[in-house]
């Protein structure tokens, strides 16, 4: 029994990949092999269970787009049942609510990942009432929250209590995303030139996200630049952000991808990394921009200006500025070297403060804690 294998269910929203399902894939990969086993459940189908899959990760599949979700309890019980889990590592709110009763009723010690809070300041009293009246029960009715931030932390802290809590900030993995890779040639796949300044938006579309913001952005940058925006996503404001480029005339300036799992190439093709978020916890796609040192433009939300002091490693804009982001976009564009100089600044940060060996290191520790007690 010494030499027993921790088993740590490892459950997730959802399949598509995100910031959150692509945390749980890096820390599955870097997981110790010896010591710890683990196994996945996502709570719908998508990329992100096929990658586990082929890599040989047992992984299940409960369909449910609802938090708080008695009615699959059951069969949540049954594979923790079944695969005689130690430890349920829950990432993001909802995956949290339809596995910690549960794993609770079972004896079974549930961590929580908090991969930023589901209330918002910019939601109606009733909505953010009820998110954090939800947030509060899960904290208090998990054995450890992780905030992937500082600030994520505090902003709760602000709220409800947050006794049995810790900070592990995200981590990237700096073999993956690294600079001095080789890469496919994204650009020649989409017909752009080398000398054309291209600005990349790699990321689901939602009104977190707000890409819409960006296409006003592009409507307001002189035409006469060399300047094309690669969209990279999915979402629920794709088409809306379709149609608005239509709408304002500057569909040809940008290209739209549907989401695709090679973004160190993408990233490798791209000049700047744009993303202008309403907020964030520690937005995973910012961190391997600056990894694969890009010239990263971000909103100034908690999230970002935790990691991005402004014009040193990065630039920070303000939340919904058409206008300050077009012209943040212009300087760029017109300062190659102030790009190169906060692209290497980005680097040395992921190296020295969000290498996923680091962050996984912690987690371990966590995980033997938890076992031991």
């Amino acid at each position: 029994m010494a030499n027993k294998k921790i088993k740590i269910l490892q459950t997730i929203r959802q399949g598509k990949i995100g910031g959150g399902e692509s945390h749980v894939i890096n820390l599955v990969e870097e997981l110790d092999k010896e010591r710890y086993e683990n196994v996945v459940l996502s709570f719908t189908k998508g990329p992100m269970v096929d990658h586990m899959e082929a890599n040989g990760i047992k992984t299940y599949v409960i369909e449910t787009e609802k938090p708080f979700n008695f009615t699959v309890w059951g069969q949540v019980s049954e594979i923790l049942e079944k695969e005689k889990i130690d430890i349920v590592h829950a990432h993001g709110t909802r995956a949290n609510s339809n596995t910690n009763s549960s794993a609770r009723k079972l004896g079974i010690p549930v961590i929580y990942t908090v991969h930023g809070w589901s209330f918002h300041p910019d939601q109606k009293f009733p909505l953010r009432k009820l998110r954090i009246m939800g947030e509060k029960y899960l904290v208090d009715k998990s054995t450890l929250s992780i905030c992937v931030s500082d600030n994520n932390l505090n902003d709760a802290k602000k709220i409800f209590p947050m006794e049995r809590a810790t900070v592990v900030k995200n981590g990237i993995n700096l073999k993956k995303f690294n600079p001095e890779g080789t890469f496919t040639d994204i650009r020649s796949e989409i017909g752009v030139d080398k000398k054309t300044m291209l600005v990349g938006y790699v990321v689901r579309m939602t009104a977190q996200k707000d890409p819409l913001t960006l296409v006003r952005a592009v409507s307001l940058i002189p035409k006469e630049l060399d300047i094309k925006f690669l969209f990279v996503g999915d979402g629920d404001l794709k088409k809306d952000t379709v149609n608005l480029a239509k709408e304002l005339g500057v569909d040809s300036r940008i290209i739209f991808m549907d989401f695709r799992q090679d973004i160190p190439d993408v990233l490798n093709a791209i000049d700047i990394y744009c993303l202008p978020s309403l907020w964030e916890g520690l937005p995973i796609g910012m961190l391997e921009a600056l990894a694969m040192e890009k010239a990263v433009v971000i909103t100034s939300i908690d999230g970002a200006k935790e990691v991005i002091v402004d014009k040193e490693n990065g630039i920070l804009i303000p939340v919904k500025d058409p206008q300050k982001l077009a012209d943040t976009l212009v300087l760029l564009y017109n300062d190659p070297a102030l790009r190169k100089k906060v692209g290497k600044a980005a680097g040395r940060t992921i190296e020295k403060d969000y290498n996923i060996v680091k962050m996984t290191r912690k987690i371990e520790a966590i995980y033997d804690e938890l076992y031991k007690g």
